[in-house]
């Protein structure tokens, strides 16, 4: 689970495992599978980031190397 700020500046926690897009438009729109369009103020590079830390925290295998669990 990410959390990104919507343009009305509420946080929303998505699951990015359903990420299924994103794309600057200027603003970042972020499409999930099941069709539901999201409009947030976070860039695609700052979501990548993000989805990657969640990824690297639930799954050992994608830690860097010399990263201890918590």
């Amino acid at each position: 689970m990410i959390e990104v700020t919507r343009i009305n500046g509420k946080k929303l926690v998505l699951n990015s495992d359903l990420i299924e897009s994103m794309e600057a438009t200027p603003d970042t729109v972020i499409t999930l599978t099941g069709g539901n369009k999201y409009v947030v103020t976070e860039t695609t590079e700052e979501l990548i980031r993000r989805v990657t830390e969640y990824k690297r925290h639930c799954h050992p295998l994608f830690r860097e190397e010399g990263e201890m669990s918590e």
